[in-house]
């Protein structure tokens, strides 16, 4: 049996963000209260936090729902992301505290070693808190919350990154621990321009990924299809 509040969350938002729970999965509020060994009042204060960050959608009594991702979610993640992760960048480099360089250098030191050890799930988690301190950083009320919850579907959308099938995909994923690294460089530098310029190679980078997650290849035509002995 697990144990705690705070294991619980944790794991909810990994399993969130990892897809090992699909968009609008209900969540049992009894199921987790017996796992993780606590009462049914904190697994509602772990929903109601993880509601207020976006994970979930708590239904009049329905209980609660891992957020939903569908075409028209998919389509103003698309539309604002850009503008979003461009102006959070932007304020980066102009309010940034030295604590949270730091941390963010750690955080691309363990992105860097879980690439070169192919461990997706902690290349997942480790992308997701380099870019939660960029917004952090930022120092904005009005977008950190907007780039939390960009930053949920963007891990669930691209999390076949993380699992490179061929050596283009192993090239693009060494190119993103490579745009990391720029972005330290140029917050470092206190270079507003060049963060900017990192954010639209970095987000096109990412879109492509993403689309080849939503559109995959087709299956050959016979694939399906048993040959006869």
């Amino acid at each position: 049996m697990k144990g705690g509040k705070s294991e619980l969350y944790d794991d909810l938002k990994r399993q969130i963000l990892t897809m090992e729970l699909d968009p609008d999965e209900d969540l049992d509020e009894a199921a987790l209260s017996e796992k993780y060994g606590v009462s049914r009042t904190p697994v509602r204060e772990v929903f109601r936090r993880l509601e207020g960050e976006g994970y979930v959608d708590i239904r009049a009594n329905r209980g609660a729902r891992v957020i939903s991702m569908n075409h028209s979610t998919l389509r103003h993640f698309f539309l604002v992301a850009p503008m979003i992760y461009a102006a959070i960048g932007r304020l980066a480099v102009r309010n940034f505290k030295p604590k949270q360089f730091s941390d963010l250098q750690i955080t691309q030191e363990r992105f860097r070693d879980a690439s070169a050890s192919n461990d997706a799930l902690s290349m997942t988690l480790a992308n997701n808190r380099f870019h939660e301190i960029i917004g952090e950083m930022s120092g904005n009320d009005y977008l950190q919350p907007s780039l939390g919850r960009l930053l949920i579907d963007h891990a669930r959308i691209g999390h076949t990154f993380f699992r490179p099938r061929n050596e283009d995909m192993r090239k693009r994923l060494q190119t993103a621990v490579e745009h990391h690294d720029g972005f330290i460089a140029a917050i470092d530098a206190r270079d507003e321009d060049a963060v900017v310029d990192l954010v639209f190679e970095h987000w096109e980078l990412s879109r492509e990924n993403m689309e080849m997650f939503i559109a995959p290849q087709a299956l050959k035509a016979d694939a399906l299809v048993e040959t006869p002995k």
